[in-house]
């Protein structure tokens, strides 16, 4: 259903730092990039993900909202908490299962350097 998702940015360095790491851990990469935006999924592929500069003034969505990004398996989720915050991530919920979503269920929650919260998620 979806296409891809843009995300407003503060300052598009910090961002590409945060999002090369994190979604590194997954297995995605930048796709492209130009001066004021990148794209990021799989290689060879197209974004699914673009994070754009906007300035000072961005403000993260209300309650509510979240990107999940598909993990290959669980220790790409903890690999992916871990470099979310080792690069201005904030926790919002460390590695582990979830029941209350599914009996395999496996996710971590961070809030990227804007406040955006975003999940890495397997269900196997």
């Amino acid at each position: 259903m979806l296409h891809h998702i843009s995300l407003g940015v503060a300052d598009i360095q910090r961002s590409a730092a945060f999002y090369d790491a994190a979604l590194g851990a997954l297995g995605y990469v930048r796709v492209w990039t130009d001066e004021s935006a990148i794209g990021y999924g799989l290689a060879g592929g197209s974004d699914k993900l673009a994070i754009k500069q906007r300035g000072p003034a961005t403000v993260p969505p209300g309650p509510g909202f979240h990107v999940a990004f598909a993990a290959p398996d669980q220790r790409s989720v903890a690999r992916f908490h871990e470099a979310a915050l080792r690069h201005g991530g904030r926790d919002n919920g460390a590695p582990g299962l979830r029941p209350h979503y599914g009996p395999v269920y496996y996710a971590a929650f961070v809030y990227d350097p804007d406040g955006h919260p975003i999940e890495a998620v397997v269900n196997s």
